[in-house]
């Protein structure tokens, strides 16, 4: 998969298919609609690319907004990657791309930079300044541009409409099980390992911490996980939250590892949520909260 981050694209990715949207989470519905363009692009003989955003628009116009991403940005490319598309265009969605009119994007990036032949889109794709810009715009200038519309319609699964706002409400709520099918893989949150204030180690659970970054933010608590870096994969327990027993203000995952005591700061470290196992609570004393992160092992490791 060729990757532009700007639109100088090759002669060899103009005239082809192309399916435009955020893909946060690359989800069942996402995927569902990718291969459809795939196989279209094979069916005519075309190369099929994808064009994305970053940030994520409603990221960009809200500065509020901070925890959103059900995937980061490399993980989003990771698993295009996976669905072997020809080429993947990364346009930077900053405040002067924001000002381009709809009939601009699609006379100048679309039409001119591209040559799409075919144009896939979800049915409330939204575009251009404003966003004024909508699947109606895309037909009506079809005949004039020389391309084809395709309006994708959204993806069902046991009556629910699958989509990148649904994983988020869910992720919210602490319904793991739920976000996995939705997804069709686990939830994955990466992340290089902090040093921090090593509580974990000394009262004899040592914790592996993670700066929370732009992820969609769980119910804070704690969590069966599955851990993995470059030299293993290991079972954990993780907490999501600001530590309220020693007064902590900073949004922090804390993840021990099971069967692991080495050092590993500033090593990438996945962390696969599991399972909900309880809410983030305040603890009397330390000796209280000892015996409550037994019983959660426990229950985990059961």
């Amino acid at each position: 998969m060729y990757i532009y981050k700007n639109l100088n694209i090759k002669e060899k990715h103009k005239n082809s298919v192309i399916a435009i949207g955020n893909f946060d989470g690359l989800h069942l519905g996402h995927r569902k609609v990718l291969k459809e363009a795939k196989l279209k692009a094979k069916k005519e003989n075309l190369k099929f690319g994808v064009v994305t955003f970053e940030p994520i628009p409603n990221m960009f116009f809200n500065r509020n907004i901070v925890h959103h991403r059900i995937n980061s940005e490399e993980q989003k490319i990771y698993y295009l990657n996976k669905l072997k598309l020809d080429f993947l265009i990364i346009i930077n969605f900053n405040k002067s791309f924001s000002k381009i009119s709809a009939d601009n994007f699609i006379s100048k990036i679309l039409v001119d930079k591209l040559k799409s032949k075919y144009i896939f889109v979800s049915q409330n794709f939204r575009f251009g300044k404003k966003r004024l810009g909508s699947t109606d715009t895309l037909k009506l200038l079809e005949e004039k541009y020389s391309y084809k519309t395709i309006i994708t319609f959204p993806y069902q699964k046991n009556k629910k409409i699958i989509s990148s706002s649904l994983i988020r409400t869910k992720i919210c709520e602490g319904n793991i099980t739920e976000v996995q099918k939705l997804l069709g893989r686990s939830w994955i949150v990466e992340g290089v390992i902090i040093k921090g204030e090593q509580r974990g180690r000394k009262i004899g659970f040592p914790t592996c911490n993670i700066k929370w970054n732009s992820y969609a933010l769980p119910k804070l608590g704690v969590y069966s996980v599955q851990v993995e870096t470059k030299s293993f994969k290991k079972k954990g327990i993780a907490n999501i939250g600001y530590r309220p027993t020693f007064k902590g203000k900073t949004l922090l995952l804390e993840v021990n590892i099971f069967g692991i005591k080495k050092n590993l700061y500033k090593k990438m470290l996945k962390v696969s949520f599991i399972k909900f196992i309880r809410q983030e609570k305040k603890f009397k004393n330390i000796n209280e909260l000892k015996e409550q992160i037994k019983k959660d092992i426990a229950k985990i490791k059961k």
